[in-house]
């Protein structure tokens, strides 16, 4: 069965990267390393998530690339194949999906005094709350990015406690500096993942 994987992905035997992209190239490098016999643990990453993603490397190469497929239409090409294709007539669809909502009487009383009745100003309503909210919610994220791939990868490192209460306190000079006592491919591979967090922990 063959199964894609939208993301980037990055390996790591020990504190050691050893792949980073496709999950194919991670799955194949990682099968080669466990074929060593290596007595460090070997994990992928999912660099959405910072989550590891269990994989079974038994197989050729052939078969793997069977089962750990990537995407099969890149993003680009994708958009080009929707333009291109014939539209059909009548009213455009807008991928609205209905599903029901509940709201106190006074809230449908207020909706329905907006212009386009209630979907219309509802739609309107969590768009706002979005941009309002999307610095706030990739911080989030990154931060999420991070303890997962640190608890998973480097919960014993030196300040590793201190370094996630700096990262969820937003005192990035603080978590910086904390890094530095970590291993070099696990503190760069942190930093990448909290770059959406605030750009200037980065620099």
């Amino acid at each position: 069965m063959k199964t894609t994987y939208p993301h980037t992905y990055t390996s790591f035997m020990g504190h050691r990267r050893i792949a980073h992209g496709a999950m194919l190239v991670n799955v194949l490098a990682v099968k080669k390393v466990l074929e060593s016999q290596v007595n460090d643990p070997v994990l992928i990453f999912d660099d959405e998530t910072g989550r590891f993603v269990d994989v079974n490397t038994h197989g050729t190469d052939e078969e793997l690339a069977q089962r750990y497929a990537s995407v099969d239409v890149p993003e680009p090409e994708l958009e080009q194949i929707k333009e291109e294709a014939p539209r059909s007539r009548g009213r455009p669809k807008l991928g609205v999906v209905p599903r029901e909502v509940t709201l106190l009487p006074r809230h449908w009383d207020w909706l329905a005094t907006q212009p386009g009745g209630a979907s219309v100003a509802l739609r309107k309503l969590v768009e706002q709350a979005r941009r309002a909210s999307a610095a706030k919610d990739q911080r989030r994220q990154a931060q999420e990015r991070v303890y997962n791939f640190m608890t998973a990868i480097g919960g014993d490192l030196p300040g590793f406690e201190e370094a996630m209460r700096a990262l969820f306190a937003d005192e990035w000079e603080r978590f910086k500096q904390l890094l530095a006592a970590w291993p070099e491919d696990v503190r760069e591979h942190a930093m990448r993942l909290v770059q959406h967090a605030d750009a200037s922990v980065v620099q």
